[in-house]
Parts: structure tokens; C-alpha cells; sequence
């Protein structure tokens, strides 16, 4: 599929959503706000990283034949294919998954910290299940692997089951395993309670709670004499509950009576800055005191990478005049391995968005996330270097990567090239702007205190929000009195409706055009533009009820600095939560206390909606390329804790339900 081609849809749909509720009448607010939307304010260019090639390590028959591993295991570690009637064939590991393996022979505990796609869950499983098969399989839980997340304990448990249970025969695999977590039913629990399986997988409050509570201590005594406690995602134990776990490891070491319990950890990410020696140093170290045990820094294992292309330099004048005379002909694109990785356009691509080179040690590691487009974007510089038009060099190069996930290495059978590509979406801050008339205040989308560049008069900012209905602009704000009796404007947030005793929420208006009439001058006028209910009819004149005189716009004058002042700029102050706009007279009741429905502002879309918003845009593109596979066609989404799963998935539905 063309991924370039689902990221431009889904930004296209997601603009037309936020375009949606974004009213602005102001002329010079509307064109900041377009021209900065257009730049990229919401959704920056996409950053693209290239998946690495990794160092082929030993093949597992190699590995049995020389007795380091179990012979079943070369039946049991192979490339199985969904259609259990097609032939598997060997499997050959990366370097870093070789490495683990030794470590785990040594009875050393161990780190794996490689990125993501690496194959790190095979770096635990493989010892594991090795473990087991020397020493026999129902012999207890010889192993607890611990996943932060229940989905990722469900996806795991899926890649044991094409391992240990594909070729096997039914329920009777080489070596057992379960998942024990809250999903699980009563009767599943039991089953597990009663008949123990070789390896557990859970996460960190499960594995808690089977310390504690009775009913389950038949699982914790088969657990005597563990030999691996694994903790998947290590850097998500941080802060607090990286101290709640470290200390769940100790009690585990010692409840289940295993002081030489081999501990792994595996994260794509552990410490940043620095040589690699100087990462394992660190890594070694913070592991050490969550382990509760000595990791020495070699055990620490990287991901040792290595170019798919030949190595080219942008110093040689020969590989430059290639590059040119390849963009001059952007659709001639490989078709094959071998016509693929001599393409001078590839190897430049692997050396700008796959590998780079650590200056200390020559060691290769990924390179930095980098755009295509925009100013400083790949593109751009590929345009520089040959003089070829930058648009041209774009396409040539979405052209070229796309081509290289389709084309397989011969040897592993992966892409030559594949790649991921981010695309951050913000809700964005709000508008801001200087307390000046409409012509000359300043504005801007990125919040701060005072206009830049005027330390002398510093001016304030603040934020606003547009009436739905016509667009009208409207500082949000906080009127504060000091001790002294003077009164000062200072920001808030729409959603902020609480009032103190010295302060006020509230909203300032102020237009040129269309000014608030004066109380006492223009008494006929105030009446035709309030709202009809606050209107009565006493002996056959129309007046203000009493009630509403206190609810009218008071008149103030502020300067620049946001402070009350006879001789600042005209505004009118309005008390909040809005009642009415000043400009269209749109009204609202007095239930209605929530101005999120009145006022809009950049930030205002839901969070919700917008996650859903863009799932169904992404899932549409997904359902309507014929050239996808229908079981490629899904969506990942991960949130950060059950809460928000809830509300997410309440949202989906009643936005489904709504839609039918």
C-alpha cells in the first residue's frame, strides 16, 4: 500500500474536522491562523525512520548441532507459515538474538535493549523454552514473564502458540504456557491453579496479588526454584512504580526460593547520549537496583546493524553524477534484489534515513527520524547535492522506498527496505493576541506571556475564543484586584469558570466597528441587543428586568500591560459563563453553563472525537486499497491506561451508533 498516499488522507479528512469548527471573523486572525494550519501548526511533515538490517547471528540448527540448545528446538524455532500444510522453514537469528542466548547459558542475568522489530521477545523465549526441555516440562512455573500491558501479554501468547503449539500435536505442546491476568474467567483460573503450566505470563499487579492471596499460593509454590523472571518494556518502570516492582522482584526471589533466578529485561529504549559503552554502563546499572542483583555492563545487548546497500559517499564526485543521472530518470525503479541495492538512489536513502555512524567507535546505529519535505527535509538536500528539483526528488525518493518494502532480502526474506513513517497531530494551543485595536495587535498561535521583542512595554497576550455562530473574537480571561484596589487582566482557560474573592472570570470585547452601546447615552440600543428575556413590560415601557442590569457588559478601559487604566483602549467586560454574543446577539439560557458549546478556540475539538475521527479515516483508506491484504487491514491504538480505553471505546460506539 501506498503509506505516503494514507497519511496525506488522513491529514485531509482530520483539516476538513478541525476546518469544521473554526469560525473566525476577524480577517487578519483568520489569515494567521490559515497560513500557520498550512505550515504544518496541527500536523508537522511526517518523519520517516528506516527499519535497519541487522547482522545475521547463528541459525538454529547450527545451534543444536552444537549442543547448545535442545535437539526439539529446531523443530519447535522455525518459520512457520499461517497455512499449517505449506512447509516451514529454518530460522536464522540476528546477532543480538545470538548473544542473549549465550548470556543465558553463562546463568547471568541479562539486558536486551533493541529497537523496535528487533525480535527481542525470541532473546528470552528461546532460553527459556531451552530450559525447559532440559529439565522436563511439568516441573512446575520455570519461568514468569511480566509485560507491562495485558495486550502485549495477549499478542505473546499468540506467538507461543505458532511456536510451540503449530506442529505439535493438539494440547499436547513441547513445552506448556499460560496467561494469568484479570481477562481471564474463573474456570480458566482454575485450570491453571490445578495444573501449573511451564511458563506464566502476566503483568506486574497479577504477579502481585498471587503473592498475597490465598486461593492462588498452589501457583507461587509451583513457582519454587524459578529460573527466569523476565520484565518486557523495561523502561516503562519508572519513578514510583519502578520502585514497586523492584521491590515485587525481591519478594519473588524470595517467596519462590530462588536466590540465583536469572532475571531479563528487554526495552527499545534505555539511555540516550553517549557511546554504546557508555549506554551499557548506565543500563547496567539502573537494572542492577531493580533486578536486586549485579548485571554486569557486556550483558547489556545492543542491536548490531549493517548496511543492505554498499557504502557511498556524498565526498565522491563519481557517486554524485550517479545520483544525478539516476533522478533524471525517477521511473526507472528496480524490480529485484540485486538491481535494487546497486541503485545509487538507495544507498543514499540508507545512509539518510537508516544508519549512522557512533564517531567514537565506528559502531553503526539508526539514524535520526528525518522528513522528506519541508525546508530542512531530505528532499531538499538531495536537491542541493545534484541540482535535480526538489518536488522531483521527493517522489523519487516515496517512489524508491515503497519499491524497497515489496522487494525481499533473499537471504532473511524481509523487505530490503522497510520503514516506518510518524505523523504527530496536536490539538494545537490557541490564538493569542496584544491588547491593541484590531489593526495594529499583535498575534500569534504559540502562547507566551508578552509580545516578543518589546521587553520595553511588554505588552500582554492573551488568549481567545470565536463565538460559533458569527465568529466574534473574545479575550478569555481573569480580572484579578491586588491589594491596592488595581485591577489586572491575566489568561485562563475557557473550561475555567471558578471565581475567588478577588478575582473574576470573565471575557473581554472590544470592536471598532460594532462597539457596545453606552448604558446612560444609548439606553434604546441596549435594549434592541440584549437577549428577549431579560426584557420586561412594566405599565407599557420595555426596560431591563433587575436581575439582567447586573448581567450587562461593563464598560473598562485597559492598556497594553493588561491593566485597568483611564487612559488604556475601550473594552466591555463579560461575565462569565457567556450569556449572549455582543455582535450577533445569538443567547443562551442560564442552565447552559458550559461555554465549551458557545465559544470555540484552535485546541477545542474533543479529544475523543478526534481520536475517532481519524481511526475512521484511517481505517476507510485501509478497507478501500485493493491492494492490501484483508487481514492487513486493522488498527492499533494504544492508550496509557484503562480509563481512557473506556471512554474511548464508549465514544466509538456512540459515534457508530449515531452515524447508523
Amino acid at each position: 500500500m501506498d503509506v505516503f498516499g494514507l497519511r496525506d488522507q488522513l491529514i485531509s479528512d482530520y483539516s476538513r474536522y478541525i476546518e469544521s469548527f473554526i469560525n473566525i471573523a476577524d480577517d487578519r486572525i483568520r489569515e494567521k491562523v490559515e497560513d500557520e494550519m498550512r505550515s504544518g501548526l496541527l500536523w508537522p511533515d511526517s518523519l520517516l525512520q528506516l527499519n535497519p538490517s541487522f547482522e545475521p547471528g547463528a541459525w538454529i540448527d547450527d545451534l543444536v548441532e552444537s549442543k547448545v540448545l535442545h535437539p526439539l528446538c529446531a523443530d519447535i524455532f522455525r518459520i512457520k507459515p499461517e497455512d499449517e500444510s505449506k512447509p516451514s522453514r529454518r530460522l536464522r537469528l540476528h546477532r543480538h538474538q545470538s548473544d542473549a542466548v549465550e548470556a543465558a547459558q553463562s546463568g547471568e542475568s541479562y539486558i536486551l535493549t533493541t529497537g523496535t522489530g528487533s525480535g527481542k521477545s525470541l532473546a528470552y523465549i528461546i532460553p527459556i523454552v531451552n530450559h525447559v526441555l532440559r529439565r522436563g516440562s511439568g516441573k512446575g512455573i520455570q519461568a514468569i514473564v511480566v509485560y507491562p500491558m495485558n495486550a502485549l501479554a495477549n499478542s505473546q501468547f499468540r506467538e507461543l502458540e505458532k511456536f510451540l503449539c503449530h506442529g505439535f500435536p493438539p494440547d499436547h505442546p513441547p513445552v506448556t504456557f499460560k496467561s494469568y491476568t484479570g481477562q481471564n474467567e474463573m474456570l480458566e483460573r482454575q485450570e491453571i491453579i490445578a495444573n501449573p503450566p511451564d511458563i506464566l505470563l502476566t503483568n506486574y499487579v497479577m504477579l502481585e496479588l498471587l503473592l498475597t492471596r490465598p486461593k492462588e499460593k498452589d501457583i507461587i509454590r509451583a513457582a519454587e526454584g524459578l529460573q527466569f523472571l523476565v520484565l518486557d518494556e523495561l523502561h516503562t518502570y519508572r519513578g514510583r512504580q519502578g520502585a514497586d516492582v523492584a521491590l515485587l522482584v525481591l519478594r519473588v526471589r524470595d517467596i519462590c526460593a530462588s536466590p540465583h533466578m536469572q532475571c531479563v529485561g528487554t526495552s527499545a529504549t534505555l539511555a540516550e547520549g553517549g557511546t554504546f559503552s557508555d549506554q551499557q554502563q548506565t543500563i547496567a546499572t539502573v537494572a542492577g537496583k531493580l533486578f536486586g542483583t549485579t548485571i554486569k555492563p557486556e550483558r547489556v545487548i545492543g542491536e548490531t546493524l549493517r548496511r543492505a546497500t554498499p557504502l557511498r559517499s556524498t565526498d565522491d564526485q563519481g557517486f554524485i553524477a550517479e545520483l544525478t543521472q539516476r533522478l533524471q530518470h525517477p521511473d526507472t525503479v528496480p524490480v529485484d534484489h540485486a538491481s535494487f541495492i546497486a541503485d545509487p538512489l538507495a544507498s543514499w536513502i540508507e545512509s539518510t534515513f537508516g544508519l549512522a555512524v557512533e564517531p567514537e567507535s565506528g559502531r553503526l546505529k539508526r539514524a535520526t527520524p528525518r522528513c522528506i519535505s519541508g525546508t530542512e527535509g531530505a528532499a531538499k538536500e538531495l536537491s542541493r547535492l545534484t541540482g535535480a528539483d526538489a518536488v522531483q526528488c521527493e517522489a523519487a525518493i516515496k517512489q524508491l522506498l515503497l519499491a524497497g518494502y515489496t522487494i525481499h532480502d533473499p537471504d532473511t526474506q524481509f523487505p530490503v527496505f522497510a520503514f516506518r513513517l510518524h505523523q504527530f497531530i496536536s490539538r494545537g494551543d490557541t490564538v493569542y493576541a496584544s491588547l491593541e485595536n484590531e489593526q495594529n495587535r499583535y498575534i500569534t498561535v504559540r502562547g507566551q506571556q508578552f509580545v516578543p521583542g518589546d521587553d520595553e512595554h511588554q505588552r500582554i497576550l492573551l488568549p481567545l475564543a470565536f463565538c460559533r455562530a458569527c465568529g466574534q473574537e473574545y479575550f478569555v480571561v481573569r480580572r484579578v484586584q491586588d491589594d491596592s484596589q488595581a485591577r489586572t487582566l491575566k489568561k485562563r482557560e475557557l473550561s475555567d469558570r471558578a471565581s475567588l474573592d478577588n478575582d473574576e472570570c470573565g471575557y473581554l470585547y472590544h470592536s471598532t466597528a460594532d462597539p457596545w452601546p453606552d448604558f446612560d447615552d444609548d439606553y434604546d440600543e441596549v435594549l434592541r441587543r440584549v437577549p428577549d428575556d431579560w426584557l420586561e413590560v412594566k405599565d407599557g415601557t420595555t426596560g431591563l428586568k433587575k436581575d439582567a442590569k447586573k448581567k450587562l457588559p461593563e464598560p473598562v478601559r485597559i492598556n497594553t500591560a493588561g491593566v485597568e487604566d483611564d487612559n488604556g483602549e475601550p473594552y466591555w467586560f463579560v461575565k462569565a459563563p457567556f450569556g449572549f454574543c455582543l455582535h450577533c446577539g445569538i443567547a443562551y439560557t442560564s442552565r447552559s453553563t458550559s461555554d465549551f458549546g458557545k465559544l470555540s478556540s484552535l485546541s477545542s475539538e474533543g479529544r475523543s472525537t478526534a481520536t475517532t475521527v481519524l481511526s475512521l479515516a484511517c481505517y476507510r483508506t485501509l478497507r478501500d486499497d485493493p491492494n492490501l491484504d484483508e487481514q492487513a487491514r486493522k488498527l492499533l491504538s494504544f492508550t496509557d491506561n484503562r480509563q481512557d480505553a473506556s471512554l474511548q471505546a464508549g465514544h466509538f460506539n456512540d459515534f457508530v451508533q449515531v452515524g447508523l
